[in-house]
């Protein structure tokens, strides 16, 4: 039960009690959990008592790990209980003792007070590519290119062919290069040369990464010319690719571009949207709620550098020294802003549109994310933490509001409640897709969040 004990502009307190049955349940999951996982000597796999259990994990985890159930479920239950969108908040937990309700009190800021401008009267005139005899022709013929083989020829070398070359030196080594696609100074050098020819490669001055790499002189030995060997487009290249004949090949690849073509003019159309939207609200954000967001985006990049081996202090000087750094918190800050404007414009737009979540929404939808990354639907809350179980509802509820309000103003009211039970469906059907249809001619691009 959630009881709200302040509100005063954006600041708010209110109080959660947990009944007593819902302590116990936590603790039998947990004891449940203790049991399956902890390995004592001398007893089978979930035969050791709790009191020994409790020994080797020690009494605080198992209180620790009941009190955080119990957060994870009952602080959101509880903020959508009152109807109140948080940013973030501070959460002051009591004891947790078996057999007895369990209180907790929470303090945080909610979301500026925001109005929306008639949004129903967005003009939404982004259009799917059209797929046409000349588009699928482009997409086989580079079907082709992808599987052409190669043999070696004994000829000058040409615009298009494959060549071995050895690069001389101590840190040189045997590759190939594609001219097709190589740089104009190595096609250059290496056009009309033969297998065995010895040919001096001049590379420009350029940078690479942190280095600046003055202009240089490279020898290399040819060792191999081959010429590209494309397939006919017949039933046999059909065949290689698993398609019954070519025709089918055509038919299905045809479908494939021509949802992702439908899937792309969705997306454009989605952000011809929420800019109508962002760009109708009022709202005045709060500067602390614009400061949570940049150092959140900015705790992201860290952990992306760090999977790269990259420390943000060595990122940070080298930006500096390069004179980018000004530059590039300054995107931040925008990125930021912009964010958050378009987060309170759905938040509002789902509010009007009255959109509810249910549990059993929210539940299916955690249980899909802890699979798709290996996870228990349990972890995934671990991890997740109570404030960021609460933002992960949040954009839940953002999501379905958009499905909603884009479904109500392109399609009669009938079909709108459908709307995302389609999405989810497009979203299926995408992971359905030919791998022939993996083509440059039509992509289809995520929601833009930058």
């Amino acid at each position: 039960m959630a009881e709200l004990i302040s509100k005063e502009g954006n600041k708010v307190e209110f109080k959660v009690t947990v009944p007593a049955a819902e302590v116990n349940r936590a603790y039998e999951q947990v004891w449940a959990g203790l049991a399956r996982d902890v390995r004592v000597p001398g007893f089978r796999p979930g035969k050791a008592p709790r009191k020994v259990l409790e020994g080797r994990v020690g009494k605080g985890y198992v209180e620790q790990e009941v009190r955080d159930r119990l957060l994870q479920v009952h602080y959101p239950q509880g903020a959508r209980d009152l109807k109140l969108n948080l940013v973030d908040a501070t959460i002051d937990p009591a004891d947790v003792v078996s057999g007895q309700a369990f209180d907790f009190t929470v303090k945080g800021e909610t979301y500026p007070v925001t109005t929306l401008g008639d949004w129903k009267a967005a003009q939404m005139t982004a259009t799917s590519p059209e797929i046409t005899d000349e588009v699928l022709g482009r997409t086989l013929a580079d079907l082709q290119e992808r599987n052409a083989t190669f043999e070696s020829v004994d000829r000058a070398i040409e615009a298009t062919d494959q060549v071995t070359i050895e690069e001389q030196g101590e840190e040189g080594g045997t590759y190939p290069v594609y001219l097709d696609v190589a740089e104009a100074h190595v096609r250059e050098a290496l056009l009309g040369k033969h297998k065995g020819d010895t040919v001096e490669i001049t590379v420009p001055a350029h940078q690479h990464g942190d280095h600046e790499h003055a202009e240089h002189t490279v020898t290399v030995v040819v060792q191999d010319v081959k010429t590209k060997q494309l397939q006919e487009l017949d039933d046999a290249f059909a065949a290689s690719l698993n398609f019954e004949n070519l025709e089918r090949l055509r038919t299905d690849l045809k479908a494939e571009l021509e949802r992702r073509a439908q899937q792309e003019g969705d997306t454009a159309r989605r952000e011809e949207f929420i800019t109508h939207l962002v760009e109708g609200m009022t709202v005045e954000i709060p500067r602390a709620l614009l400061d949570t967001r940049r150092e959140s985006m900015m705790a992201e990049i860290k952990d992306d550098l760090g999977r790269q081996g990259v420390q943000w202090g060595e990122y940070e000087s080298f930006m500096q020294e390069q004179g980018k750094l000004d530059e590039f918190m300054a995107d931040l800050a925008k990125n930021a802003e912009t964010r958050v404007r378009r987060d309170l414009a759905l938040e509002q737009l789902a509010e009007d549109l009255k959109v509810q979540v249910s549990d059993a929404e929210f539940n299916q939808t955690m249980n899909g994310l802890a699979q798709a990354n290996n996870m228990t639907a349990q972890q995934l809350r671990t991890q997740l933490g109570p404030n960021g179980l609460n933002n992960y509802y949040a954009s839940i509820l953002r999501e379905k509001g958009l499905q909603t309000a884009i479904a109500q103003l392109t399609a009669p009211a009938a079909v709108a409640d459908a709307a995302p039970a389609e999405a989810a469906q497009s979203d299926e059907a995408q992971a359905d897709a030919p791998e022939a249809a993996q083509t440059e001619e039509v992509q289809t691009e995520g929601e833009k969040t930058e």
